[in-house]
């Protein structure tokens, strides 16, 4: 009961404020939502009794499942009576209305029926239950870490340095044309890692000109495998339909070339299509290799690898077991342990893991942050041997068992979304985020902290508890961009969310379901059933299926309770375009909608004002959009609208009376002769904005009173700006107007064709910032011209710890003087600044530098 627990929270926490503002929904309905709130509190009382509800779960299971329908419907009446309230307050609808009079009679009803069966729900539970106190969700505290790039880094490749150097040897004195290696053994082994390990190598990069991984899985199809190999090559494999036309162009692309592949996590083949593409490497005449990791030594044999190049990865022994341990559970003092009694459990604990790296990685992960609770330990090891000696589970299942039930609820909640993910999916961290934001399972608990931000937060905490791995993250803080789930990791999720209804499952791939809450809509799926789905609250578009969405409104009309709906990258004509927008704007309790990189998506119309309940609206890298009407206005509740990259000459007019917005990407300066466009000046009324990124071209304009907008907006902590290589010497004047905001921590600045920063560039006006990111431009200084010992300690960055410079081949810099002037720098990252000077790394090349820590 992951999900409904925090949604009781949320649930509990409006209806009470809603009572202490005096919202005129609550009034109207005083009595009814006072009890709502006390029978919602009764409720998570008594899900708080988590011994008892784990002993007797099978029991409870049918009044868990009708609990669940009694707090979704909860949730859609309240937010039917926020809705309303809304259209109220700004003048849309009359309170002295035959419709108002009828809407308050049925949700008077409604309420008065929904609270008789909380009773009853709580009449049952109590048979079984005991209720507890609980601690709310805004008693979670996470230690603040601005950089992690410095952080201390477990080892993964602890007992895996032999098998690399092995393969490794193989290669170099591998004789022919195509050598085939296999790796093979059981889930969480180690199999991948080593694979990455050697892909990774320097030696072995060097033996190879084109290096090509592809992540197989279970749910894999020839044309997918195809694809990938092409893109990887630089190849467009969207004109080429035929998988005869695919094979041709991998041949043509790797004439010439020695070619290393890693077929990765192989189930089963295609024994045709497979000989035929590594009869497309042979013909490049030139040494190649393919590499294989699978679970079944039959698939390696079949696929033609000799069984002298087959490599089993063995268990860990027990002193690189014990070192992989220390490493994930002790990070904080980097991997030692100094205390005998926790040394005692914990090789106890190590020991039961049998020397898997998947198992001693997961549950030291999740006692690093019991380290100082011995107590906890022991449980740990007791709860450890009990399953494993009643050969429930193994050693891995056992870990990752006892690691998902040791997690917050909260947490538990975000770890099951994975499950909609097909097998081996990388995914994207900002949709998981805008995910849980716009379904609420994410609640602002301090001022200084976004929703969006905890979201990151959260996902970190799964990351350092290794249940979920990370495929790319932000340099200089460690922000994860995208992430992906290990297949027995996923294996778990599936299992815990069709347990608790969320989703269904047949052979691991999700299915369509009338239960269903969430939906991961993939091109083998048929949309028709969707019209029995009427319990939906979140549905996204696989990336995998991305373009590829047959709508039909007459399918979908009963998706209701949706709050989530990403379709990047859909592409519909325009009729069809037109149809699904109708659809989207009937669905009034939308809370987070996604359309970016949309392919026929040219007008955001007037209906948009329809949804109230918006938080979220993604329009990025919608090239054909081209106007945005003005009734966006009315979306009250918006904290997120990116517009970046689209085809949109302005905003509207009115964006500032969206009071609640917190980051607004894609925002033009225009002049001030263009009355339908939004100005910088409407911008001093987003009070509550952190992040800001705006475009400047040849047709913008900054007025003198715009100039001190920026100083306004206290709680700006991000400013991206993109000058789109403007010339004009009058807008980059305009640009030395600007007064920064006071708290700036990271500041962008692209496509600047200017020889000096703008002034207001500099530590005295940008005291606190933390990265500066400069991209693209013509810029020759970044420090004043002279270098004077006075004026190097009057111009220090004190707090700059980031820095970014790309594509500045004007750049003439000397990188031991601008150390001096920035004494906390941590980490850098340079690329093609030709002319920088005493630089550790190569310039002309993508190069990162990091502090090393004493």
């Amino acid at each position: 009961m992951a999900v409904e627990t925090v949604l009781i929270e949320y649930l509990g926490d409006q209806v009470f404020s809603a009572l202490m503002n005096q919202a005129q929904f609550a009034i109207d309905f005083k009595n009814q939502f006072q009890a709502l709130k006390t029978q919602l509190d009764l409720v998570k009382a008594f899900l708080a009794d988590t011994n008892n509800l784990k002993m007797k779960k099978e029991t409870l299971k049918t009044s868990l499942i009708k609990l669940r329908d009694l707090v979704y419907e909860a949730d859609d009446i309240l937010t039917d009576c926020v809705l309303r309230y809304d259209y109220q307050k700004d003048g849309s609808c009359s309170k002295y209305t035959p419709d108002e009079f009828f809407f308050r009679c049925r949700m008077g009803r409604q309420l008065m029926d929904l609270n008789s069966r909380m009773g009853k729900m709580g009449s049952d539970l109590s048979a079984y239950l005991t209720p507890q106190h609980l601690l709310s969700l805004g008693d979670h505290t996470y230690r603040p870490k601005v950089f992690t790039s410095q952080d201390f880094e477990p080892s993964e490749v602890i007992g895996l340095e032999e098998d690399i150097e092995m393969l490794k040897r193989w290669i170099f004195s591998a004789s022919g044309v195509l050598q085939r290696i296999g790796i093979v053994g059981m889930g969480g082994l180690g199999k991948t890692t080593i694979a990455q390990k050697f892909f990774e190598d320097r030696a072995v990069a060097g033996c190879f000109d084109k290096k090509i991984w592809v992540s197989v899985s279970q749910d894999f199809s020839d044309e997918r495998i195809i694809k990938s190999i092409l893109v990887q090559l630089g190849e467009n494999p969207s004109p080429v339909s035929d998988l005869g036309q695919m094979l041709h162009v991998i041949n043509q692309s790797l004439q010439g070339q020695s070619c290393l592949i890693v077929m990765n996590d192989v189930w089963s083949f295609n024994q045709e299509l497979w000989g035929k593409l590594c009869s497309a490497i042979q013909k490049t005449e030139k040494r190649s290799c393919v590499m294989i990791t699978t679970r079944n030594e039959d698939v390696a044999t079949h696929m033609g690898v000799e069984s002298s190049r087959i490599h089993h990865p063995k268990v860990l022994d027990e002193k690189d077991s014990w070192s992989l341990f220390c490493n994930f559970a002790f990070q904080e003092t980097k991997g030692k342990c100094s205390n005998s009694q926790f040394e005692k459990v914990g090789k106890e604990i190590v020991g039961k893991c049998g020397g898997l790296p998947l198992a001693i990685k997961t549950i030291a992960a999740f006692l690093a942050t019991e380290v100082h609770n011995l107590g906890k330990w022991k449980d740990i090891l007791d709860h450890f041997h009990e399953l494993t000696t009643r050969k429930q589970n193994s050693s891995v299942k056992t870990s990752l068992q006892l690691s998902y039930d040791a997690l917050p609820t909260h947490l538990k909640q975000f770890l099951l979304c994975f499950s909609i993910y097909p097998e081996d999916s990388v995914i994207q961290a900002e949709q998981l985020v805008h995910w849980w934001v716009g379904e609420g399972f994410i609640q602002r608990t301090e001022h200084s902290k976004t929703a969006e931000d905890l979201g990151y937060e959260y996902l970190t905490d799964l990351v350092r508890r290794c249940l979920v791995e990370v495929v790319e993250r932000r340099g200089y803080d460690g922000r994860v961009y995208s992430c992906k789930m290990h297949d027995l990791v996923r294996d778990l999720t599936t299992m815990f969310a069709e347990d608790e209804m969320l989703c269904s499952f047949e052979a691991g791939k999700q299915k369509l379901s009338p239960d269903s809450r969430w939906l991961g809509l993939t091109s083998e799926m048929s949309t028709v059933t969707l019209k029995h789905c009427s319990k939906l609250r979140a549905l996204l578009l696989m990336a995998s299926s991305q373009g590829q969405f047959p709508f039909s409104k007459n399918q979908m009309v009963s998706l209701d309770s949706l709050r989530v709906l990403d379709l990047s990258r859909i592409r519909l004509d325009s009729t069809s375009m037109e149809k699904l927008l109708s659809w989207i704007f009937s669905l009034q309790r939308l809370a987070y909608l996604n359309l970016s990189g949309a392919v026929g998506l040219k007008e955001m119309p007037s209906s948009i004002r329809k949804l109230r309940n918006l938080h979220l609206l993604i329009l990025a890298e919608c090239s054909d959009l081209t106007k945005l009407h003005p009734s966006i206005s009315y979306l009250k509740n918006l904290i997120v609208l990116d517009c970046g990259s689209c085809g949109l000459q302005y905003l509207p007019q009115g964006i500032g009376n969206l009071s609640q917005l917190q980051e607004l990407s894609g925002f033009r300066v225009v002049r001030q002769a263009t009355p339908q466009s939004c100005h910088l000046l409407e911008l001093k009324q987003l009070v509550q904005l952190r992040v800001l990124r705006m475009n400047l071209s040849d047709e913008s304009e900054i007025t003198e009173s715009e100039g001190e907008l920026l100083s306004k907006l206290v709680k700006l902590r991000v400013l991206a700006i993109n000058t789109e290589d403007c010339k004009d010497r009058t807008i980059l004047e305009m640009l030395d107007r600007l007064h920064p905001p006071p708290y700036l921590k990271e500041l962008y600045l692209r496509r600047y064709r200017h020889k000096s920063l703008p002034k207001w560039i500099n530590p005295t006006k940008l005291s606190v910032l933390q990265y500066l990111c400069l991209e693209k431009g013509d810029l020759k200084s970044i420090n004043p011209s002279a270098h004077s010992e006075e004026q190097i300690s009057a111009f220090s960055w004190d707090c700059l710890e980031g820095l970014c410079l790309k594509f500045l081949p004007f750049l003439d810099e000397d990188w031991t003087d601008l150390q001096k002037t920035m004494q906390s720098i941590r980490y850098v990252e340079v690329s093609n600044c030709f002319n920088l000077k005493n630089f550790p790394c190569l310039v002309e090349k993508p190069g990162i530098w990091r502090k090393v820590e004493d």
